[in-house]
């Protein structure tokens, strides 16, 4: 139900977010994610509403911020009407919990979400940045089927326990950062595969993606040139071996340790705003 590649947005607005949604779904894709965060839902609504592709061809997913303000049932649904809004549409195919706070009742969000979903507002849920047991707890509460985890997961960075959980349970991954924020289209490894088809490190990290059974992924670029290369990875396949190759890649020492669970990033989230101003600018 979800196309397997899609637009992420992250990181842009305004007319450059408009920019890159209308190009990409001029040039074929037909899912684009983003979320109340990022405060480009109305640039992304616009641009789907102006473009030749019918609305109901277009696959559009947002998220809910995880703060607890908005794990509330009612500040729930007053969220969504506001996302609604934002997007100019009187639905909307997939709508995510953001990340979870732990001050968050799974009973009353998801049943609030089910209620959306009942109601026509929402055509499918899911969830992002949940762990295994937040997910088992989230499809426990939930009414309608928990579609999809949206998790960083690229080369780099695996994510291999929650994805046999997701398959064993039906729930899709939806890889964000497949190219390790730029990293995976320098790779050589990649590079030296991907020559094998005339294809890019990129592409090849993308297919190694959406080769996988149950795992979509949404590439985030505002360059044309970059749109058409991302999408463009449908007619070549990696060997088993060159899959598992790929899995087996560990990135550069810097991605490690800065990534959700590397050292410094958990050294960070541990000592916060404490951690003298040398020594934060030292790591950044």
């Amino acid at each position: 139900m979800i196309p397997p590649i899609g637009l992420g947005t992250s990181r842009t607005g305004g007319y450059e977010c408009f920019n890159a949604v209308g190009e990409a779904l001029e040039i074929g894709y037909r899912h684009v994610d983003t979320t109340m965060a990022y405060e480009n839902e109305a640039a992304v609504g616009r641009a789907i509403e102006v473009s030749t592709v019918d609305r109901d061809d277009a696959f559009v997913t947002t998220k809910l911020k995880g703060y607890p303000e908005f794990l509330d049932r009612e500040r729930l649904i007053e969220a969504v009407e506001g996302m609604l809004q934002r997007l100019g549409m009187d639905r909307i195919d997939l709508v995510l919990i953001h990340w979870w706070h732990p001050s968050g009742d799974m009973g009353d969000v998801f049943g609030a979400l089910s209620e959306l979903v009942k109601a026509g507002k929402i055509d499918y849920i899911g969830v992002s940045n949940f762990s295994i047991e937040q997910l088992q707890r989230a499809m426990d509460a939930s009414e309608v089927r928990i579609t999809t985890n949206q998790v960083q997961y690229n080369p780099y960075f695996h994510q291999d326990e929650l994805l046999s959980f997701c398959r064993e349970n039906n729930v899709l991954l939806t890889a964000y950062s497949p190219l390790a924020e730029g990293l995976a289209a320098e790779d050589e490894t990649l590079s030296q595969i991907g020559d094998q088809y005339g294809k890019s490190a990129a592409q090849v990290a993308i297919r190694w993606l959406v080769q996988q059974d149950g795992v979509v992924t949404i590439p985030k670029t505002v360059r044309p040139d970059r749109l058409r290369e991302n999408l463009d990875v449908f007619d070549f396949e990696l060997t088993n071996a060159q899959m598992d190759r790929i899995h087996d890649l560990e990135g550069p020492l810097w991605f490690r340790l800065n990534h959700d669970r590397g050292a410094i990033t958990r050294f960070r989230s541990r000592i916060g705003q404490y951690v003298p101003k040398r020594i934060r600018d030292a790591i950044s």
